[in-house]
C-alpha cells in the first residue's frame, strides 16, 4: 500500500468524490491534530499527573477524570478559532458551546465524547475519543440545543481515536470507513486499512454480563444461545470480549467481526450510551464497514434525538448477528 497521509486521502475525497468540501476537510484536521495532543497527554500518565479524579461532575452526574477536562479543553481550544464551526456540544459540557464573536463561524456542528472509556485511565487500558459532524441548519446563525438534535442519518463524516499500545484513528465521510496508524516520529496520521470490511459472521459478542438480571428477553435469548455453544441451537460456540471501553471494543470488531451490546434493560430503561456522541457516530462508522446498528427494534441512525445528551440502547456489529437480535425483539413483541 503506498503511504498515504490523512490530508491526501480527504483532498482525494474532496477532489475525485466531491463528498468533502474544503471546510469539512480542515474540520477533521483540526480534530486529528487535537487527538494527537490527547494521545500524548495520554501517554505521559502518572509523569504528567494527568491521572486521578478531577474533583467534578458532568451533566449525567459522573465523576470526572482530570483527562476528561483536558481531552474537552484541548478539543474546544483546537476548533474553537478556525472558522469551520458554528458551534460545539460535548459530552462534557451541559450546553452547546457557540464559537466567540471574535472568530468567524462556519457551517458544520462538532458533537464529541472527548475521552470514551476514561474509567479504564488509571489502570492503563484503551481509552479513545469519538466525534460526528452535522451541518448546521439553514438560516440557523446561534446555534442552541435544538440545532443538534438531528437524526444520525444527517451525519456528514464520524470518527474516533483509540489510543492503545498504537494510536488509531478511525473514519468515515460517508464514503466506507478507513483506518489511520498515527506515526509518532513524523507527527503524521498515514492509511493503514483502505477500506474496513465487518465480517458478516462472528463467534464473539461484547456485553457486560453483569446485567444479566435486568436483560429484556430479546437480549437474554440471544445470550443464552451463544453461551451453548455448539450443542445449542447456533450449532457453534462464542467467546465473549469486554473491554468496558467502547471504542476499543468496536475497533476489534472493526477489525475482526463480533457484536457490542449494551442494551435498554431494567437498569438503563433508556440506555447507557449518548445517542449523539457516541450511539450515532459509531453506527455511522459500522454501517459504512458493512455492519449493522440498532437500539433493538429501530435502526439507531433513524432515531429522532429529543435532548442533547439522551442515552439510547446500543447493538452494532457484524451485520447477520445483529439482524438476528432484531429479529428477536421483533418476535417478543
Amino acid at each position: 500500500m503506498r503511504r498515504v497521509s490523512l490530508t491526501q486521502y480527504l483532498v482525494e475525497q474532496q477532489r475525485k468524490q466531491g463528498i468533502v468540501s474544503a471546510e469539512l476537510r480542515l474540520l477533521i484536521e483540526v480534530v486529528a491534530r487535537a487527538c494527537k495532543s490527547i494521545s500524548n497527554a495520554i501517554s505521559k500518565g502518572a509523569l504528567a499527573g494527568v491521572l486521578g479524579g478531577a474533583g467534578s461532575d458532568n451533566i449525567q452526574g459522573e465523576a470526572q477524570k482530570k483527562l476528561d477536562v483536558i481531552a474537552n479543553d484541548v478539543l474546544v481550544e483546537a476548533n474553537e478559532w478556525g472558522g469551520h464551526l458554528a458551534a460545539m456540544a460535548s459530552e462534557e459540557m451541559d450546553l452547546p458551546l457557540s464559537i466567540p464573536n471574535r472568530y468567524p463561524k462556519g457551517e458544520y456542528l462538532l458533537v464529541y465524547d472527548p475521552l470514551d472509556g476514561s474509567s479504564n485511565i488509571d489502570v492503563n487500558v484503551s481509552v479513545g475519543t469519538i466525534f460526528s459532524v452535522l451541518r448546521c441548519p439553514e438560516g440557523v446563525v446561534e446555534p442552541d440545543e435544538k440545532a443538534f438534535l438531528q437524526a444520525g442519518s444527517k451525519q456528514v463524516a464520524a470518527g474516533f481515536a483509540v489510543y492503545g499500545p498504537a494510536t488509531i484513528l478511525v473514519l468515515t465521510v460517508g464514503n466506507g470507513t478507513v483506518g489511520f496508524t498515527l506515526d509518532r516520529e513524523m507527527g503524521s496520521w498515514i492509511m493503514t486499512e483502505e477500506k474496513i470490511e465487518i465480517p458478516v459472521d462472528t463467534k464473539e459478542f461484547a456485553i457486560n454480563m453483569s446485567n444479566a438480571r435486568n436483560w429484556t428477553p430479546p437480549i437474554k435469548r440471544y445470550i443464552d444461545e451463544c453461551i451453548a455453544g455448539s450443542t445449542g441451537p447456533r450449532g457453534k460456540d462464542f467467546n465473549m470480549r469486554w473491554v468496558a471501553s467502547m471504542v476499543a471494543d468496536v475497533y476489534r470488531i472493526l477489525s475482526r467481526g463480533g457484536v457490542f451490546m449494551y442494551p435498554v434493560d431494567a437498569k438503563h430503561t433508556g440506555g447507557r450510551l449518548r445517542l449523539l456522541y457516541e450511539a450515532n457516530p459509531m453506527a455511522f462508522i459500522v454501517e459504512q464497514a458493512g455492519g449493522a446498528a440498532i437500539n433493538g427494534p429501530q435502526r439507531i441512525m433513524d432515531v429522532q434525538p429529543e435532548k442533547l445528551h439522551q442515552r439510547q440502547g446500543v447493538i452494532l456489529g457484524s451485520k447477520n448477528e445483529v439482524e438476528l437480535v432484531g429479529r428477536y425483539y421483533s418476535e417478543s413483541k
